[in-house]
Order: C-alpha cells, then sequence, then structure tokens
C-alpha cells in the first residue's frame, strides 16, 4: 500500500505563496500518477494539478500561471508551489496517488488565503 502524508498548508494573504508537501512511503515503485486535489467548504472535490511518473504535469485552469507541481524522487516526495494566492484558493488540499489497483489519499493539509 502506499501512504501519503501532507504538509505546508496555513493562513497566508492575498497574493502570497505557500509550499505543500506530499511525502509518499510503502509501494511506492506501483505509483503511476500523482495529483494534488482540493476541497473548499460546499464545493465538490477539484483537481488542482497532476504529475504522471513520465514528468508530464496537468493543471487546473484556475490555477496555470500561478501553481507548480513538482517531485523530489530522492525524498520520495511531491510539491505544490502556489504563488499570488487569491482567497478562492482557501480549501483543504489533498494529495493522491494512482496504482493500477488502488487510489491513495493523504489526510489534508488547510490553506486559507486572506484578503
Amino acid at each position: 500500500q502506499v501512504q501519503l502524508v501532507e504538509s505546508g498548508g496555513g493562513l497566508v494573504q492575498a497574493g502570497g505563496s505557500l509550499r505543500l508537501s506530499c511525502a509518499a512511503s510503502g509501494s511506492i515503485f506501483s505509483i503511476n500518477a500523482m495529483g494534488w486535489f482540493r476541497q473548499a467548504p460546499g464545493k465538490q472535490r477539484e483537481l488542482v494539478a497532476m504529475l504522471t511518473s513520465g514528468g508530464a504535469t496537468g493543471y487546473a485552469d484556475s490555477v496555470k500561471g500561478r501553481f507548480t507541481i513538482s517531485r523530489d524522487n530522492a525524498k520520495n516526495t511531491m510539491y505544490l508551489q502556489m504563488n499570488s494566492l487569491k482567497p478562492e484558493d482557501t480549501a483543504v488540499y489533498y494529495c493522491n496517488a494512482e496504482t493500477n489497483k488502488y487510489t491513495a489519499w493523504g489526510q489534508g493539509t488547510q490553506v486559507t488565503v486572506s484578503s
């Protein structure tokens, strides 16, 4: 099984930056792709950014040009660099990992952007 632990959330003013981390452990070799999702109060969970094992990336239109997904294979860690944050970015952010057999999720980390 793959285990995921997020960190790096917090409170930031609009226009500020945060970097989220997602540390993976367990059956890391089985991961095909990883991603960051977010869920705001009263809204459905949405994809923010994704990163395949081959290095391809994709972003939601709402974060293109502001967020960057990356990974450090030596540390088994994925990152989400978030710049020019807006109040509408406020949500619980989750990382996930897709394998051929299941999807693993982290516990989530709160990001709050004040105006």
